[in-house]
């Protein structure tokens, strides 16, 4: 049996602890796709952490965690990873393992990203420079290396092939950072590697499946920010959405149950691309402020603005989202008056569909207004005790995505988690 766990918006919708906090509850955490791109935030014995690749069950002993085929993966970002939830005291050896199938992120894969990013000078699509794109382009390309030839005498041979190839292009690009150290560390963090549980993904996780156990499948970024289905060119480089879960683990689609969706109370986007509830005013400033919106991965300051219904109802129809979880509805606490996208206008015509390509057209968020709350609701530990206010803005969620709200988030904190059944 395999549940589902994704973003439903542009990503950081508060997945990490959705996540901790579930992992108890299953015998394996599986991420499916993403690089170190992703950023799950996580409390931990009171301290903040962020995970970029290991699943978000990690620190759960009886847990086992699996890197999936799907994945990207940095060797160098993977033993600093390593080296941080060890020193929590973690057995890594006795609960993470790693498909053999995972593509690595070669150093020449970050140059490439970086020098990408830069030829396109104000069209920049907003990339993490982690290596993600190219790493992915080198796998659709058949020229990808995976962490299974890690074991392959001719490992060496190929990545000096696969290195020159990409050199050529850099020197097109006229990048002539030296990366010889980005190699050191690189080679350092491979001999790391080599030392994990790296195994058949497939066979690994579908015999847990035959055996009864449970599986939850960890997505990263968010279904905006699909390949394919997201606000192109303005995504990333992978499927987000709940079909990869199967292309990224090697299950069949009969083996998912529910897909659980998560979003916040609001939006927020990092980096470049349409944002239609977009905020650039002090409410923006504000929802910025009070939730901490910048980017766990690069720091950089989170774009805000309203919910977006139009988005999450598209996002809902093509994972076939089960539950809905809403994250950070706390950072509401402050408002006098909230607004929800329940259309778009465009060209003078009002739609509830999501246009084929939004960076080329005007888009008028079409917005209902609801009274804010203005109370705290921290420290609330059931939906009986939330604000009326907070009530009525929840259900009509509820109502207008036809898909029911089961938990709503009111702080950071693992136990900052309201069941509203």
């Amino acid at each position: 049996m395999v549940d589902v766990l994704l973003g439903l918006q542009w990503g950081d919708e508060g997945k990490g602890k959705i996540v901790d906090f579930f992992a108890k509850d299953y015998d394996m955490i599986a991420r499916f796709q993403g690089g170190p791109n992703a950023g799950h935030t996580l409390y931990v014995q009171e301290k903040k952490i962020v995970l970029h690749q290991i699943p978000s069950g990690v620190f759960h002993s009886n847990t086992i965690n699996l890197i999936g085929s799907g994945v990207v993966l940095d060797p160098v970002v993977l033993k600093k990873e390593c080296d941080l939830v060890e020193s929590f005291g973690v057995d890594l050896r006795k609960n993470l393992f790693i498909s053999e199938r995972t593509h690595l992120i070669l150093p020449t894969h970050r140059a490439l990203d970086k020098a990408s990013e830069l030829s396109k000078g104000n069209q920049k699509i907003g990339s993490t420079l982690k290596g993600i794109g190219p790493t992915y382009m080198d796998k659709t390309g058949r020229n990808g290396l995976r962490v299974g030839d890690l074991m392959d005498k001719s490992f060496i041979t190929n990545y000096i092939k696969l290195r020159l190839k990409h050199q050529r292009i850099l020197d097109s690009h006229s990048f002539n950072e030296d990366i010889h150290e980005w190699e050191e560390e690189f080679f350092e963090a491979v001999e790391f590697l080599k030392s994990l549980n790296i195994v058949n993904g497939e066979y690994f996780v579908n015999k847990h499946i035959n055996e009864g156990k449970k599986i939850l499948a960890e997505g990263a970024q968010g279904s905006m920010l699909d390949v394919d289905f997201g606000t192109f060119p303005f995504v990333t480089s992978s499927n987000t959405i709940s079909a990869a879960v199967c292309n990224g683990l090697g299950i069949a689609p009969q083996k998912i149950r529910e897909v659980m969706g998560v979003s916040k109370a609001y939006c927020t986007r990092v980096g470049s691309g349409p944002f239609p509830t977009e905020l650039e005013n002090e409410t923006g400033e504000k929802l910025r402020s009070i939730g901490s919106e910048f980017g766990a991965t690069t720091g950089r300051p989170r774009r805000c603005g309203w919910i977006d219904l139009v988005a999450l109802n598209y996002a809902c129809m093509i994972n076939g989202v089960t539950k809905l979880i809403l994250t950070k509805a706390d950072v509401l606490d402050a408002f006098d008056e909230l607004k929800i996208c329940i259309a778009y206008k465009i060209d003078g015509k009002e739609t509830t569909q999501m246009p084929f390509q939004m960076s080329r057209i005007k888009i008028e968020p079409i917005l209902s207004t609801f009274p804010g709350w203005n109370k705290d609701t921290t420290n609330v530990k059931s939906f009986s005790g939330l604000p009326e206010k907070m009530k009525t803005y929840v259900e009509f969620i509820n109502k207008e995505t036809g898909v029911d709200i089961h938990y709503i988030s009111n702080g950071p904190g693992r136990d900052q988690l309201i069941s509203v059944n």
